[in-house]
């Protein structure tokens, strides 16, 4: 058996060294002679030509397999780097929203603070709200930073509410649309005056009541505003509160009645501005500009008018024509925070 198998190997080796000197031979003969080319390349055409493109196709492909391998991995790489570079600009883009919003904001805080340049305020964010809202605030300024109950609270648009509790680094602020609200009014081009209600049932059509409003001769049309009236107990004059979107004339036929728009979106409430001087303040300052003995008639507490001080409300709002001038509005919502 050993013999065999030793014989048999030894013969394939003759063959393969025999094809192999007659290839060697069949490319010289086709290379250097022109007279046995014609039959010569007739073998080759039959055995070496189909070998050699079948040997040239499985290269090209071996080769278009590795090329292929190697843009796959340089695309992936390049993938990966566009993925990081894509989560990076967006990242940059966030902040730049971010950053375009915060500015937004500050650009309306200082024209609002331009709107009320007569007026020393502070600004303020506010760090707590209760309900969707926003009907009671808490702020982060307090004592420290000057801040007293009754101190009116603006925002981008009008009249936000009043200050009701005093912290040493917080205050508590109740909005003109919480159900205990009522401020004194007024329509801005004719100074016809009415009381508007806060009630919560009616934010989810961003709507406030508003009443009392005289049945005169003196137009008042859906746009018109309506600002803090001049004999508000507790709320500087001219404050923003809305916009009328309707109004009708009660059953008396001497007052009319209907539906504001607040001026302040009390669903995204972040940055208020806190005026520094009350209702009270402003009135001790003109009694003191007029009479020099009236500012004895406000109490010391800082917070509320006592039974003397308020008789200015009353020497304005007495004009006898029998239409709601505020008094009843003040007894409610406009009380501070120890009143």
């Amino acid at each position: 058996m050993r013999k065999k198998r030793s014989n048999y190997s030894l013969s394939n080796k003759y063959w393969l060294l025999f094809l192999t000197l007659g290839c060697i031979a069949l490319m010289l003969l086709s290379a250097y002679s022109d007279t046995v080319r014609g039959p010569f390349r007739i073998f080759a055409n039959a055995t070496v030509i189909p070998m050699q493109t079948g040997i040239n196709t499985l290269g090209t492909f071996l080769i278009d397999i590795t090329e292929n391998f190697e843009t796959m991995e340089m695309l992936r790489e390049e993938n990966e780097n566009l993925q990081e570079q894509i989560a990076t600009l967006q990242e940059e883009n966030s902040r730049l929203q971010v950053d375009g919003f915060e500015l937004e904001r500050l650009r309306n805080m200082f024209r609002l603070h331009q709107e009320h340049a007569e007026h020393e305020k502070i600004g303020a964010r506010v760090i707590s709200a209760d309900g969707n809202w926003f009907h009671n605030l808490t702020l982060n300024r307090g004592s420290i930073h000057g801040v007293r109950p009754n101190m009116n609270v603006i925002a981008e648009g009008g009249l936000v509410g009043i200050v009701t509790e005093v912290g040493p680094t917080w205050s508590n602020v109740r909005t003109i649309i919480d159900d205990t609200s009522n401020v004194s009014g007024m329509v801005l081009h004719t100074l016809d005056r009415c009381i508007v209600r806060g009630d919560l049932s009616l934010m989810n059509e961003r709507r406030m009541r508003f009443e009392g409003l005289e049945n005169n001769d003196n137009p008042v049309d859906v746009g018109d505003v309506i600002v803090t009236s001049y004999i508000s107990r507790y709320f500087l004059q001219g404050l923003r509160i809305g916009y009328i979107v309707e109004i009708n004339v009660d059953a008396s036929n001497l007052t009319r009645f209907g539906y504001i728009v607040p001026a302040v979106d009390f669903q995204n409430i972040q940055e208020v501005l806190i005026i520094m001087q009350t209702k009270e303040d402003f009135t001790r300052q003109a009694q003191e500009g007029s009479n020099g003995n009236g500012a004895s008639n406000v109490g010391g507490n800082g917070q509320t008018i006592n039974g003397n001080g308020s008789n200015n409300d009353n020497g304005q709002t007495t004009n006898g024509n029998g239409v709601n001038n505020g008094n009843d509005e003040d007894n409610g919502e406009e009380s501070g925070g120890s009143p």
